[in-house]
């Protein structure tokens, strides 16, 4: 009798493995993703995209990629909150929406604002720049240095198009933001 329940509980162990081995083959991908790339502060996200005509994505890989959803993060430049403004960044956009409300850098670690003035940032390079490419890298390593690549035979055959970003960190950064929107436009597609 003992035989019959070991033989049982070692079939019933060995259906189990194989069927959790299914569905990771089937969905561990899928599984891995979700906690890899997580989507948080949706709502705010949404509402920002549509109002600047920026995909939610790309939001989603510039905060994944700049601050992996902290809101309290701060870098060794200086760079804060979700979407990692610098201050003279954050004045700038402010500026540029005419926005004469006492909103301040301070008030950048409040999910609502880092999403707002990152992404209205991110709209206006979006609008300077063809490419996604050269409004990412701007929105690392900003407007003047990758104008001034652009201008520079060196780095770019048309003054359009960065054949080749100079700074190992800032190429590194393009690389990792369209890693993460390719990423989360698929996820975003199987959802």
């Amino acid at each position: 009798m003992r035989r019959v329940h070991r033989h049982r509980g070692k079939r019933f162990l060995l259906v189990l493995i194989l069927l959790i081995g299914i569905v990771a083959l089937l969905y561990g991908d899928r599984i891995y993703y979700k906690f890899a790339y997580p989507i948080k502060y949706e709502d705010i996200i949404d509402k920002y995209a549509k109002e600047n005509g920026v995909e939610k994505t790309l939001i989603l890989a510039i905060i994944k990629t700049e601050s992996g959803y902290d809101k309290n993060a701060v870098s060794s430049a200086g760079a804060s909150g979700l979407m990692q403004m610098m201050e003279d960044a954050f004045d700038w956009t402010k500026f540029r929406m005419n926005d004469d409300s006492d909103i301040s850098y301070d008030d950048i670690f409040d999910p609502e604002i880092s999403i707002k003035y990152g992404t209205y940032m991110l709209k206006l390079l979006l609008e300077e720049y063809e490419h996604e490419e050269e409004a990412i890298a701007a929105y690392h390593a900003g407007r003047s240095r990758v104008n001034g690549w652009l201008s520079d035979k060196q780095y770019s055959d048309d003054g359009i198009t960065l054949d080749k970003i100079p700074v190992k960190e800032t190429d590194h950064y393009v690389y990792k933001v369209m890693k993460a929107w390719n990423i989360y436009n698929s996820m975003v597609n199987d959802i």
